[in-house]
C-alpha cells in the first residue's frame, strides 16, 4: 500500500479526497519543513508506486508509473529563482505484467 506524505499542517478536519478535476495549492514552508517533506516523498517513492499527498483539508491518493519527470528551471531577472518540479504520470491499468486466468 502507498505511503502518506503530509505537508506540515497540524489540523485535520474533514479532508476532501481529490481524485478528478484540477487542484493546485502553493504552500510556503521553512527549510527544515521542506527537507522533511522531501525526505518523506523520497521514502515513499522508494517503497511503492502509490502515494497520498495531503494537507489540512485535502488529500490526493495517486498511483504513478515510471519514469518520473524532473524539471529544473533557473531564472535571473529581477531576482533569482530556481524551480524544481517533480511530475508523476498516472499508472495505466495493466502496466507491467502478464496474467493468465
Amino acid at each position: 500500500m502507498g505511503e502518506d506524505i503530509e505537508f506540515p499542517d497540524k489540523s485535520h478536519h474533514g479532508r476532501k479526497t481529490i481524485t478528478s478535476g484540477f487542484f493546485e495549492r502553493e504552500i510556503r514552508l521553512s527549510g527544515g519543513e521542506t527537507a522533511a517533506f522531501l525526505r518523506n516523498l523520497a521514502n515513499a517513492i522508494e517503497s511503492d508506486t502509490q502515494i497520498t499527498v495531503s494537507g489540512s483539508d485535502w488529500e490526493i491518493p495517486f498511483e504513478y508509473r515510471e519514469p518520473i519527470e524532473v524539471e529544473v528551471e533557473f531564472s535571473k531577472q529581477r531576482e533569482g529563482e530556481l524551480e524544481i518540479e517533480v511530475e508523476f504520470t498516472e499508472a495505466r491499468s495493466g502496466d507491467g505484467g502478464l496474467s493468465v486466468e
